[in-house]
């Protein structure tokens, strides 16, 4: 399975070192070049900038190349060519956090996961110890609300 992805859960599952679990689960994750750009980018956290440096095998770097869509320009570009490249490529599967990027991406067909939904998947599947890993994502200062992470412990501790 190959998915796209946007710079947030490939940030994130970096500064809390549980990168490795993205081809675990997907095999193989395509981001597009404005991902890449902000991932390399000056302000990035130094780890960010060192991954993207030399990208796993795992990882590919591609353009749009499909015409703007001015339904997108309300979300930031990289969410943007995300799903621009997704649709481009026929991939149903994409990676995103944003609220309004997802919302987006549903209404267009896609199934989207964020970094929660890709910690559930892995802790799942054995891949890592979700509470500790929640833990670190909780002191990179996400984003999340604290009953979503709940729920997703509180689920998880009950199919374990």
């Amino acid at each position: 399975m190959t998915v796209v992805s946007n710079t947030s859960p490939i940030c994130y599952l970096l500064l809390i070192n549980e990168i490795d679990v993205l081809p675990q689960l997907y095999g193989q994750v395509i981001i597009p070049q404005a991902v890449y750009n902000e991932l390399r980018a000056s302000g990035s956290p130094l780890v960010l900038q060192n991954w993207i440096a030399q990208p796993p095998d795992w990882l590919k770097i591609r353009s749009v190349t499909t015409q703007p869509d001015t339904e997108l320009e309300q979300i930031d570009i990289g969410e943007r060519e995300a799903i621009l490249l997704a649709e481009q490529l026929g991939i149903s599967a994409i990676l995103l956090d944003d609220k309004a990027a997802r919302r987006i991406a549903i209404i267009r067909g896609l199934n989207v996961t964020g970094v929660l939904g890709i910690l559930g998947d892995a802790a799942t599947m054995g891949f890592l110890d979700l509470p500790a890993a929640i833990e670190r994502l909780r002191q990179t200062g996400v984003l999340v609300s604290s009953s979503l992470i709940q729920s997703l412990l509180e689920r998880h501790q009950n199919n374990s």
